[in-house]
């Protein structure tokens, strides 16, 4: 890996910008891969020619998730900052955005489909938050799926760390459809173009009437922030479940 290997790829056509992870086949997200997409979402935001935004990945998975090497004590201060911005940068992108999950969104990826202001995913396709399972937490979904789903639904994700299916995140209202992995592109390139037909001034600010709808979670970022790398980072069992993630076996909590 070289400073000049890209990540992350963009394009404007049409007024519709096509944003992709280019780290394949699992689209890991790392702090150098995070830097660009916060650089990326910065351009396209002052791009006044930009009426949809349209995030995509190439390879098998939309992504796994934030690189738990970015999770130990030497990197996790400079990760969860970053990683909080670039989700603020994208839930408050300044026109509509879409969410293409063409494979399993996990971790950080299903964190990143959560900011956008639509999603659709592909069948057989798997979207959740499994972090409890390595006695870590969500931040951002803690703070965007209750709005989403529900206080209960948000609640059973988060709690058993279980992925849901396609249609399982259809029914909870987390997707907006579920397709075949072949109509994908059609589908993302119609419901583009509709928003992308509309007015750009009128939709920004529709887009900002809908946020007030939902609640303001900006305000929640800096304190959650602050009890992921605080208060969890330092527990013991958060050390010991990346631990045994890297070294492929069961965690051993001491709950402490």
């Amino acid at each position: 890996m070289t400073s000049a290997e890209k990540f992350i790829t963009y394009q404007v056509q049409n007024g519709i910008a096509s944003l992709k992870l280019e780290r394949p086949p699992l689209n890991v997200l790392h702090i150098p891969m995070l830097g660009q997409l916060q650089a990326a979402l910065g351009n396209l935001a002052q791009d006044e020619s930009v009426r949809a935004l349209v995030l995509g990945a190439r390879g098998k998975l939309f992504s796994a998730g934030v690189d738990i090497a970015d999770h130990t004590p030497d990197k996790v201060g400079e990760m969860i900052p970053l990683f909080d911005r670039v989700c603020l940068a994208l839930a408050e992108f300044p026109v509509p955005t879409i969410a293409a999950i063409q494979g399993h969104a996990l971790g950080g990826g299903c964190e990143l489909a959560l900011c956008c202001d639509m999603a659709v995913i592909v069948e057989g396709a798997k979207i959740g938050q499994p972090e409890i399972q390595l006695a870590a937490f969500a931040p951002v979904a803690a703070l965007r799926l209750p709005g989403l789903v529900g206080q209960r639904a948000a609640a059973d994700m988060l709690f058993t760390g279980r992925s849901l299916s396609a249609h399982e995140a259809l029914q909870y209202g987390l997707v907006n459809a579920v397709i075949p992995a072949d109509d994908l592109t059609v589908w993302v390139d119609e419901k583009a173009s509709q928003i992308a037909g509309m007015s750009r001034a009128a939709q920004i600010l529709n887009k900002r009437a809908l946020s007030l709808g939902v609640g303001s979670w900006k305000r929640s970022l800096s304190e959650i922030e602050r009890l992921y790398l605080e208060d969890l980072m330092n527990t013991s069992d958060a050390h010991e479940g990346l631990a045994a993630f890297g070294e492929k076996r069961s965690p051993d909590w001491k709950h402490k």
